[in-house]
């Protein structure tokens, strides 16, 4: 095993941990104020294909998000794991267009979106990003495989600021954010 890789999983340990100390509560405020702030931004109120995720318990939570998105009539994109080391991107046109996935998560049964050159932003998860744009994922590689797929987009991450740290370790696959928004300004 890697030293870059070592750090890389002790950085996610960290960043658990951190999570931990949060209620739920506390966490759902912050989502609510991330998600406002990504609904004011211009890149997203003059996109017209927008790809973000479904979020898990642990993440930012953007449910709301899609389906406010899909209300004001944006083609909004949805990512399925479709193997161990690949997403493919799907339509999302509602509730119920989700059902559980390879790991247990909501994900879109829609049919496969094949015009990736369309995609004007992406919001992106992730466990930790810095001031630079870099960001950690949890660790398999899905998201740095698909973006090098939608140079075009531009990739807006998302955390709560406790998810910010001074320098996240990085390698060569490793795709960079053009933006991080979280729960504090800055």
């Amino acid at each position: 095993m890697s030293d870059l890789h070592t750090i890389k999983q002790q950085l996610r340990r960290v960043i658990r941990q951190r999570k931990q100390q949060y209620p739920t509560e506390q966490c759902e405020a912050w989502s609510k104020e991330i998600e406002q702030r990504l609904l004011q931004h211009p890149r997203l109120q003059s996109a017209h294909v927008v790809m973000l995720y479904y979020a898990l318990d642990d993440e930012v939570d953007t449910r709301r998000l899609v389906d406010t998105l899909l209300k004001e009539g944006k083609t909004v994109i949805l990512p399925k794991c479709v193997d161990k080391e690949h997403i493919e991107p799907r339509q999302y046109t509602g509730p119920g267009d989700l059902a559980e996935g390879i790991y247990h998560l909501l994900e879109p049964v829609g049919r496969p979106y094949r015009n990736l050159d369309s995609i004007e932003l992406i919001i992106v998860p992730g466990m930790s990003f810095d001031s630079e744009g870099h960001r950690l994922g949890r660790g398999r590689g899905y998201y740095d495989r698909f973006l090098a797929q939608v140079p075009q987009a531009y990739k807006i991450g998302v955390c709560f600021d406790f998810q910010r740290v001074e320098q996240v370790p990085v390698d060569d696959n490793d795709r960079v954010m053009d933006e991080v928004i979280s729960n504090q300004a800055r």
